[in-house]
């Protein structure tokens, strides 16, 4: 059986993987400290009691990108609405969600991701033409999901997005 590789060769081998690897330098890291203040996180709370029982934070901006959770059919103690309802339940929700774009300036138009958790994806198919009132240029990209649960009880539909301005 012959050797794929000699002693000197191997040698030769780490020598130029130890030099290469060597000169292979991260790049150094970015210094935030010089970054303008449009990239300062801006955190928006639409129903702060609620927000603060839950744990999270309804939207945050980050130079011209938005990232907003998922919103529901709630009241601002955090009773579910239109209980049974998947038409309402989407309405609310979307109105909630121009409420929070609205607060940074942008519209349904400046949404570039959208993803919709559903316990009842059959239903939410047919009211989802109710979308292309608030999507009047184009439709976003996204996820639809069906799922077990969501965090209320008898809720039915959650949509949470992303939008970015161009300037």
């Amino acid at each position: 059986m012959s050797k794929l590789f000699s002693p000197p060769t191997l040698l030769m081998l780490s020598f130029i993987c130890f030099t290469t690897c060597k000169y292979a330098v991260p790049p150094e890291p970015v210094n935030t400290a010089n970054n303008s203040s449009t990239d300062a996180p801006e955190y928006f709370l639409l129903r702060p009691e609620v927000e603060k029982i839950f744990g999270y934070s309804h939207a945050v901006k980050i130079g011209d990108d938005i990232k907003i959770s998922g919103a529901v059919s709630m009241d601002d103690k955090g009773n579910l609405t239109a209980p049974a309802n998947m038409e309402q339940q989407m309405k609310n929700c979307y109105s909630d969600l121009e409420k929070i774009l609205q607060h940074y300036g942008y519209s349904f138009d400046d949404v570039v991701v959208e993803n919709v958790f559903t316990t009842n994806m059959a239903e939410f198919i047919n009211v989802s033409t109710f979308r292309s009132s608030i999507y009047k240029k184009q439709f976003p990209t996204g996820t639809w999901l069906e799922v077990k649960g969501l965090a209320l009880p008898g809720q039915l539909i959650e949509i949470d997005m992303e939008a970015h301005k161009t300037k």
